[in-house]
């Protein structure tokens, strides 16, 4: 597949890279690109980290722990004030080495007063083997509880061409790209304790 020479992806090109290959997103749904980015939906089985300690990030002893958050009967995530709520997308995704990523929040959520982060990046190569999730931070700067629903529109992945990366990151140690569900932390296996 002929990718632009670098600069964001727009409709017409993530919708080429879908099918030329160099993108893998499962399942695909057309309706989710958008002008300049995909959009992705929020998957179901969600952890809250509860900690209890101080963390000390070369020690996984003392991470936080990772609490199922389980959807109510209504199918429902509830995100209460102040948590931090670990969530994948529903889609799968991979990216050749020829393509990075930056995943955001949508302003439908910001308006709410609710950020959807993590780190942001996708880097080439990632899920490029075997498809993974996107982990997403979910927290809530509300003073009450917020309903969260699973399969809805939760965040954009703006798609950027490169002219591909010299070792990809699935070739990485450590590194989350075959993911199939949230994972804990993998700091301490390469940070140094003191």
């Amino acid at each position: 597949m002929n990718l632009p020479s670098g600069g964001v992806l727009t409709d017409r090109e993530i919708r080429r890279a879908y099918e030329g290959g160099e993108l893998v997103v499962s399942p695909w749904e057309d309706g989710m690109v958008r002008p300049a980015a995909l959009s992705l939906r929020l998957g179901e089985h969600a952890f809250v980290l509860e900690s209890d300690q101080s963390v000390d990030v070369a020690d996984r002893r003392t991470y936080p722990k990772m609490l199922e958050r389980l959807p109510d009967e209504r199918g429902r995530l509830r995100l209460e004030p102040g948590e931090v709520l670990l969530a994948p997308t529903l889609e799968k995704v991979g990216l050749s080495e020829r393509l990075a990523g930056l995943v955001d929040g949508t302003s439908d959520y910001a308006r709410l007063g609710i950020g959807v982060v993590l780190s942001g990046q996708v880097s080439p190569g990632f899920g490029r083997r075997k498809p993974g999730v996107l982990t997403l931070e979910i927290v809530s700067h509300l003073r009450h509880p917020v309903l969260l629903r699973p399969g809805a529109r939760i965040c954009n992945l703006m798609l950027f061409a490169s002219t591909g990366s010299a070792r990809a990151y699935d070739e990485m140690p450590h590194n989350y790209s075959s993911d199939q569900a949230v994972a804990p932390s993998r700091l301490a296996d390469h940070v140094r304790p003191a």
